[in-house]
């Protein structure tokens, strides 16, 4: 299976009857994150838990099939922790003007005195559900291509 370089969240969700129509609900955090956006068109790829299919021949990994619990559990948590030390690249700036990079699941990370495109590493001062604060270590130099 390919998953395009695009894919901006990956979740679990379950298909619900509603008067006629149908509805998969988005988490919360996903908006919060601003990994998505209301009012915004996305492209949906819906990926079944269940056994894989026979015919998918352009696996090029085993993907095994879990359940929607140990999904869960995968994802409870920020992806990041206190003290630790990680390379982003500032994606945006915020109202505030501090950049803001996203790391795994599209967690949020504020990191003052930064500018979109910088390359840092930072590490972790004050870690939330939803959103990292982080402290310049480092400023990398963009690599030439």
């Amino acid at each position: 299976m390919k998953i395009s370089e695009t894919l901006q969240t990956l979740y679990t969700g379950t298909v619900e009857h509603d008067d006629g129509s149908y509805h998969i609900t988005v988490p919360e955090r996903e908006i919060a994150t601003e990994t998505i956006a209301e009012d915004e068109t996305y492209r949906v790829a819906l990926i079944s838990t269940s056994a894989s299919n026979a015919d998918d021949t352009e696996t090029t990994d085993s993907i095994q099939p879990a359940d929607h619990e140990d999904q869960q559990q995968d994802f409870e948590g920020p992806p990041v922790e206190e003290g630790e030390q990680r390379e982003v690249e500032i994606e945006n700036l915020g109202d505030q003007g501090d950049g803001i990079a996203k790391v795994e699941r599209g967690y949020v990370v504020i990191v003052p005195k930064t500018n979109i495109g910088d390359r840092v590493t930072v590490e972790m001062r004050q870690v939330r559900e939803n959103v990292a604060f982080a402290d310049v270590v480092e400023h990398n130099p963009r690599e030439e291509v």
